[in-house]
């Protein structure tokens, strides 16, 4: 279903990027998140991300990286134009190392993704919940694209 064989299959295919690979996709050029962002966009494969998730971005964006008001409004116009926003209604307790966490799982269910993306040990432990896997941007590559 995923794989590209030349065809364009995937166009109704949806990922969820957790905090985590949506900076290293947006700030860090030649990075393995940002090869795979490029991809899904030009496959058509959507990018969903909820307001919770936008927010915590914005905040370690403010925090760790110390981006002014103005850098920060551009950077969060530019995640806007590929993430697509979806409002989590059902809340779940499925990352018991970092609750926190469940919030990415809450957004997967809402966009009914396939695929969450993430470097995080506590939601990569869980690899997969109700039928939503959890990979790397690494894996992920591979996966979509065959590549070795």
């Amino acid at each position: 279903m995923c794989r590209d064989t030349g065809g364009n299959n995937r166009g109704n295919m949806s990922v969820v990027f957790d905090t985590n690979v949506i900076i290293s996709s947006t700030l860090w050029e030649g990075s393995v998140a940002q090869k795979l962002l490029f991809r899904l966009m030009r496959s058509g494969i959507k990018v969903f991300s909820s307001q919770d998730i936008l927010s915590e971005y914005q905040n370690v964006l403010r925090r760790d990286f110390e981006y002014s008001d103005a850098e920060l409004m551009h950077i969060m116009e530019k995640v806007r134009s590929f993430a697509e926003l979806v409002k989590p209604t059902e809340k779940v307790t499925a990352v018991k190392d970092d609750p926190y966490d469940d919030k990415i799982i809450e957004c997967a269910i809402a966009s009914s993704s396939e695929y969450i993306i993430t470097y995080d040990k506590h939601l990569l432990k869980l690899k997969e919940f109700r039928r939503i896997r959890i990979i790397t941007p690494e894996t992920a590559l591979k996966l979509f694209w065959q590549q070795p």
